[in-house]
């Protein structure tokens, strides 16, 4: 039941970015807004502006989660087949076993989606014409206006609701469920009492354990001198949080920008490509609005629909590692513990899926994690429990987070930890034949090798590189752990890069799989995602063998055929970045800037097609990438940095405050023709060896002091 509502006029004015006439009913085009726990999708036009809620914890239970298959008796008989090349064969057997188990794995199984969970509308009695609507990256203020009319609104960090102010027209506010069929039958009322609207949705036919039981929305409205305020909050569960007080909005919007702010204005670039700077800051912003106490879905903490691509949940084959790669190369550590929390509540699932799929200890994590963390996603083509590496690439985060923080008791407390279940699966799980590891089944997402028409394989370059990692932290900072002799037999046994017949480096270890280039993923090239491992880096005939395997995957990208996941192309020109390819860096981030961006400043998976946010932190890892890169720091306590390492020739000046090196080295650049200044300061005394384009230098570091540099160029 609408609400009516009758402000006085009032100006406010406030830095925008992205300022469009654009007006859509259409919300995967909307503008955003976000705490990290709630988002705000916020679109429409002067005649019905139009909020769309999602809650990061209401997930619609859609599909019931099952136990992992019970595939481990069957081990032994599918690397028989693996070994006699029946590839497809064995994807097969998984799902036969599975459907034998339970008929629920007779068709794919999904994990729940994330949903939108009402939209506001508010209908002005002054439509007008002259439409402007733009997004505030600084303070997460999204203002549409049209001629003596503005609406502002953001979603409030101190609060955990949406705050809505109209000036200058009145109207009436009503709530509704978002637009579409939801999956599972859910059962809505709407009630009015006086100037509050509440939405009830209950969840029917969702009877198992843990599965939510609905949510509610809350909105009210207030008058004021020179307008009107509406607050709006959804609560998962079927008790409602509403609004006693009126909120003050100025104070609570300081409030909020005082940590939305902090966030945002940690790194601070400018360059004279305006339209890479705007998409750098763009990115960030809906990182930072979308994480909260869980990471950022494959739509951040929006939805507008009761069927999102993919679910919307955790993907973790590169789309979740995407999306939070510039989190600590940008300053926001922060950002990363939520990712932790979510493995740590998922833990027993991950656990229970070694036992019954391998029986075997440790961890194993499902490429599509939600509600659950249960391997119940594959099928006889996405042969997605083949895929064991999903756990060690995580672990490859908490490395990141140790690296760029230097936290010890996290490293102790948590990422240790983690570590040593990974490593307890793996050392159970590869066969040591003859002093070499093998890792049978294996799988590289989301590939098949060139004409063998399946995806099962083995020895996939990514399952050694990952596991590797979790061997090497593992052995410098648990030297004297009673696992440690294993961890080294094993680390001994992993097989080093394979360069195949066309001089490049292959994606899968094993002679019998030969690389597929035409493809949106690049796994083999995980190590440079990162810090890039020094057996790669400092070999010249291995890194001209990744040179090659990066211009030849590239080419694809570029071409006209490829209209795919923006962020693995991203991923791509990460990996150019590492190996000092400027021009190749560059070609990715320009088809990016102009292929994968909507007007409203939100990235999309394909080209124009499916709002997501992945290459919303792939994007500004890119560009962080071109100007910075850091090996990790080892026992040895040195922090080795390269400065413009893939500085193309299109940005002949620029600067960036704010990056976070390896070490952690904080890291401000200041770049012209001839001339390279920097600002390093590290967090403890330690020594930095400095590589920029004309030499290397050796400086030593005290703890908070900025050591200032100028070098020529």
């Amino acid at each position: 039941m609408p609400t009516p509502v009758n402000p006085s006029p009032s100006t406010p004015s406030t830095p925008e970015h992205g300022r469009s006439s654009i007006v859509t009913e259409d919300w995967e085009h909307a503008l955003i807004t976000g705490n990290g726990r709630q988002g705000a999708l916020c679109y429409g036009s002067p005649g019905a502006l139009r909020f769309t809620l999602a809650h990061e914890d209401v997930f619609q239970p859609v599909t019931e989660p099952l136990p992992a298959p019970s595939t481990a008796a069957a081990l032994p008989r599918l690397r028989e087949m693996l070994a006699a090349g029946h590839y497809a064969e064995a994807a097969t057997e998984v799902c036969e076993i599975a459907t034998a188990e339970h008929p629920g794995y007779a068709e794919t199984r999904w994990i729940d989606p994330l949903i939108g969970t009402a939209t506001l509308t508010f209908t002005p009695d002054r439509p007008g014409r002259e439409w402007s609507r733009s997004t505030d990256f600084d303070t997460g203020v999204v203002r549409h206006q049209w001629p003596g009319v503005t609406c502002e609104s953001f979603f409030s960090r101190t609060v955990d609701a949406l705050l809505i102010r109209v000036t200058g027209c009145a109207g009436t506010l009503s709530i509704a469920p978002v637009a579409g069929t939801p999956e599972r039958p859910v059962d809505f009322t709407v009630s009015s009492t006086g100037d509050s609207l509440v939405l009830t949705a209950r969840f029917r036919d969702a009877d198992w354990p843990g599965a939510l039981d609905g949510y509610t929305v809350v909105a009210r409205s207030w008058r004021t001198e020179s307008g009107f305020l509406i607050a709006a909050r959804t609560t998962p569960g079927l008790e409602k949080s509403g609004f006693s007080e009126m909120p003050d909005f100025e104070a609570l919007l300081a409030e909020h920008v005082a940590i939305h702010g902090d966030l945002f204005r940690r790194c601070r670039l400018e360059l004279p490509d305006r339209r890479a700077k705007l998409l750098f800051d763009a990115g960030r912003y809906a990182i930072i609005s979308s994480t909260g106490t869980r990471p950022p879905t494959l739509q951040g903490v929006w939805s507008g629909t009761w069927s999102p691509p993919w679910r919307s949940g955790w993907t973790i084959d590169g789309n979740l590692q995407a999306a939070l790669l510039a989190v600590h190369t940008t300053g926001t550590p922060e950002l990363m513990p939520p990712l932790f929390d979510l493995l740590d509540s998922l833990r027993d699932d991950l656990r229970e899926n070694a036992r019954r799929l391998y029986g075997m200890p440790g961890l194993y994590a499902p490429a599509h994690l939600g509600t659950h963390g249960r391997q119940n996603h594959f099928g006889p083509i996405w042969c997605l429990t083949f895929w064991t590496a999903g756990a060690a690439w995580l672990g490859r985060l908490y490395l990141e987070h140790w690296q760029h923080t230097g936290d010890a008791a996290f490293l102790a407390k948590r990422a240790l930890p983690y570590l040593r279940e990974v490593a307890e699966f793996h050392l159970a799980f590869a066969r040591i034949t003859d002093g070499r590891a093998r890792f049978s089944p294996s799988y590289s997402p989301e590939n098949h090798p060139a004409g063998s028409g399946a995806q099962a394989t083995v020895d996939a370059t990514l399952d050694v590189r990952a596991v590797g990692d979790v061997l090497r932290a593992l052995l410098v900072h648990a030297p004297d752990d009673v696992s440690a002799p294993r961890w080294q037999e094993l680390l001994d046994a992993l097989p080093g890069y394979r360069v195949n017949a066309a001089g490049e480096l292959a994606e899968w270890l094993d002679p019998r799989f030969d690389d597929n280039h035409e493809h949106r993923h690049c796994s083999h090239l995980y190590s440079l995602y990162y810090s890039g491992d020094a057996e790669l880096l400092d070999d010249p005939a291995l890194r001209a063998a990744a040179i090659k395997a990066v211009r030849r995957r590239l080419r694809w990208w570029l071409s006209e055929v490829s209209d795919e996941m923006g962020y693995g192309l991203a991923l791509l020109g990460v990996a150019a970045a590492r190996l000092g390819l400027a021009a190749e860096a560059y070609a990715a981030l320009s088809r990016l800037s102009s292929a994968y961006w909507r007007p409203n400043l939100v990235p999309t998976h394909n080209r124009d097609h499916m709002f997501n946010v992945d290459l919303a932190g792939a994007y500004p890892a890119l560009i962080a990438a071109m100007l910075l890169a850091s090996r990790d720091v080892g026992a040895d306590g040195v922090a080795r940095l390269h400065l413009l390492p893939a500085l193309p020739a299109e940005w002949p000046a620029g600067s960036i405050h704010g990056l976070v090196a390896r070490g952690p080295v904080r890291v401000d650049l200041t770049w012209r023709p001839g001339l390279l200044e920097a600002t390093l300061t590290a967090t403890t005394a330690r020594t930095a060896v400095v590589t920029w384009s004309t030499g290397t230098i050796s400086v030593p570091l005290s703890p908070g002091t900025p050591h200032r540099l100028r070098l020529a160029r």
